[in-house]
């Protein structure tokens, strides 16, 4: 773990950036990671914000310095399209789709139907979805429709984004961890 004061690196984070919260719990463990949540870094202005779709509050902008004072050592920073490997990937309109989910649902039904999928006799018997079907997303699923919507890449191949979890983002090659951010 790379921690970094949040107040020396704020400079270096950029529009798009991923922030996985890190915490064990059911979402972690089911996805066999760390992280438990996804969202995405935007600078309006001179502010940056955190952008998210979040249990209880469906999609939302908070500032990132408020939620690092809150979560010390528990969001860790993602670099996205690290030496810039895919040219066609848009951060700009990334960003802007992310923003999009600002007031939106959060995607119980959705998380639900990827959690189905780590039972072992159902996993057994259904495959993962590869195509992608209009629903109320959760963090990860917002996250990765940004990318591959907005910004024209899929970050985690032969998956549907409403099956991607924060442990598939964490293990993408699109992104490349960075820092844990301290207060």
């Amino acid at each position: 773990m790379n921690t970094a004061r949040y107040s020396e690196i704020r400079p270096l984070i950029r529009d798009g950036d991923l922030l996985l919260f890190r915490r064990r719990g059911w979402i972690a463990a089911a996805g066999r990671g760390w992280h438990s949540h996804a969202a995405k870094a935007a600078w309006w202005g001179k502010d940056l914000f955190l952008l998210e779709v979040l249990q209880f509050a469906g999609g939302r902008a908070v500032r990132l310095s408020t939620q690092v004072r809150q979560w010390p050592g528990r969001y860790d920073l993602y670099t996205v399209n690290p030496s810039c490997r895919w040219p066609m990937y848009d951060r700009a309109e990334a960003t802007r789709y992310m923003k999009l989910y600002c007031g939106c649902d959060y995607g119980y039904w959705s998380l639900a139907m990827a959690a189905l999928l780590h039972l072992p006799v159902v996993r057994r018997w259904i495959n993962p979805e590869k195509e992608d079907r209009e629903r109320p997303p959760f963090c990860s699923h917002a996250c990765a429709m940004a990318d591959r919507v907005g910004g024209g890449v899929d970050p985690v191949k032969h998956l549907a984004d409403r099956l991607t979890e924060p442990a598939d983002l964490a293990r993408s090659p699109f992104y490349r961890y960075r820092f844990t951010l301290v207060p």
